[in-house]
């Protein structure tokens, strides 16, 4: 009795594993603008950089080489204790298109990255925002144009993807096949009509939609959430869609160690439990299902005939591979499909602890 209700459980989160494969294949048909809908609108690129003097250095050229006709960059120094703003003004002397933000800390917003964002938003000049960090490099000199293009009337909210840049390193496939599910999670989402977080290394939308939910006001005291926690208050099924064009992407340094990562990711999940109601259920119904598909799997193999499993466990694998394997094609991280159980694993046992560290004590400052 107990292994016929192991068995049919089995069954019923190896079917809900599939049904979200099936779901996350949505992004994979994201249709092309025609050239006749295209619309140039004045873009006003921000950047909050807080003690990144260094990779303003590095980056920052790669977005004044921008091939688009009109653009400014508009750099927020939130209260750096390096030379990050004698970097920026380094950068004015010689860009008449760059604007710079001095944000000083008050003792309201101590360490609030939110509030030097919402300082950089008002002064920015333009109405179409797009954002990036100060480690974040576009891929081409494109992505401003590529980025612009998705925008319509209706479409207001622009989800792009944030890769991070591949190096010989463990930590690294890691980081770089857990950005890449999260990217297939969130454009699916948004493609089926139901938005639910963004990447701000990546991510445009129009200023009214920021002064429209009264810019990060509703979490303004949580630290983290500056991208996907104004998308549960701004985005919805109309006004939201993504840009999956490789010529839109940006590629960051990835964290070089894996307690490094373990921090960042802390500060990231942390969000998730400020979510919707429905979108905390249906994450944590796939990470639930995906962990129980695993152990039962594990268990019922030594204790159910394989002539039964094996197929289902084949049939799990098989829609993986080709769900998974298509969206590493389309946002070029085609050698991830080759560790891809590996890596899978790996990566729920990770989020795990995080889980349980988070449970026990909060991060609180975003650098």
């Amino acid at each position: 009795m107990i292994l016929s209700v192991l068995f049919y459980s089995f069954v019923v989160f190896t079917v809900i594993q599939t049904l979200y494969s099936l779901v996350f294949s949505a992004f994979l048909f994201d249709k092309k603008k025609s050239k006749t809908e295209e619309v140039q609108h004045p873009i006003s690129v921000i950047v909050c950089a807080k003690n990144e003097a260094q990779n303003l250095k590095k980056f920052i050229p790669s977005i004044l080489k921008q091939d688009y006709y009109n653009f400014e960059i508009v750099l927020i120094n939130d209260a750096s204790s390096d030379n990050t703003l004698e970097v920026m003004k380094n950068f004015q002397k010689k860009n008449s298109n760059i604007k710079i933000i001095d944000v000083k800390n008050i003792e309201a917003f101590w360490g609030n990255k939110k509030y030097a964002l919402s300082l950089g938003i008002k002064g920015a000049k333009n109405e179409h925002l797009l954002f990036t960090d100060a480690d974040c490099k576009p891929v081409s000199k494109s992505w401003i144009a590529e980025i612009n293009n998705k925008f319509s009337q209706e479409k207001t909210i622009i989800l792009g993807y944030g890769k991070y840049k591949k190096e010989n390193k463990l930590v690294n496939l890691f980081v770089r096949f857990e950005t890449l599910l999260t990217a297939i999670q969130y454009f699916s989402y948004a493609k089926i009509g139901s938005p639910y977080m963004a990447v701000g290394r990546n991510l445009a939308y129009k200023k009214s939609e920021f002064f429209n939910v009264k810019g990060f006001i509703n979490h303004m005291h949580i630290k983290s959430g500056d991208d996907d926690l104004f998308i549960q208050d701004a985005a919805n099924n109309k006004n939201t869609t993504i840009c999956t064009s490789e010529n839109s992407f940006t590629v960051s340094e990835a964290p070089k160690s894996f307690n490094e990562w373990f921090r960042q990711k802390r500060r990231h999940i942390s969000t998730a439990n400020h979510y919707k109601f429905k979108h905390q259920l249906f994450l944590g119904l796939f990470f639930i299902s995906k962990v129980l598909f695993y152990l039962l799997s594990t268990i019922l193999f030594f204790l159910y005939p394989w002539k039964i499993m094996l197929p289902i466990v084949l049939a799990y694998f098989l829609v993986q591979f080709l769900v998974i394997g298509f969206s590493t094609r389309k946002l070029k991280e085609p050698q991830l499909i080759y560790y891809l159980p590996f890596l899978e694993i790996g990566l729920l046992l990770f989020q795990f602890t995080i889980f349980i560290v988070n449970l026990y004590s909060k991060p609180n400052h975003w650098k």
